[in-house]
């Protein structure tokens, strides 16, 4: 039986509630650790799911995230590099049925946990 390969894919999206400041860029400060384990928490539980269900298995989805600043002053945008182990006896990974998981869980891209998204601003690309 082969082994599941690691594969990744990249997420990115919009948070409208997240005013994007300085110390966003500092991966040191009590302000990025905070946003880190927050959006680790949400993007976990919205990947989790879909991903079991599309046949990725997930032993850990692991997430790094790049905040920048968005083209409003309340908005911050994250890019988020994610990992699965792609199981070569299921389902392969398919982006388009992520993104539409992925929409149906954000509530048509409006929410993520307590954060408000930009509607157009979800993009998978694996």
């Amino acid at each position: 039986t082969p082994k599941p390969t690691s594969r990744n894919f990249t997420l990115n999206f919009t948070l409208t509630n997240l005013r994007y400041t300085a110390d966003l860029d500092a991966p040191n400060s009590r302000r990025f650790l905070s946003t880190v384990k927050v959006m680790n928490h949400y993007v976990s539980l919205a990947l989790l799911l879909p991903l079991l269900g599309l046949g990725a298995v997930s032993q850990r989805t692991c997430v790094t995230f790049f905040p920048r600043s968005g083209r409003h002053r309340d908005d911050t945008k994250v890019d988020a590099v994610c990992s699965y182990k792609d199981n070569a006896s299921l389902a392969r990974f398919d982006r388009e049925k992520l993104y539409q998981e992925l929409s149906t869980m954000t509530n048509n891209v409006t929410k993520l946990g307590h954060y408000s998204l930009d509607r157009s601003s979800l993009y998978v690309d694996g």
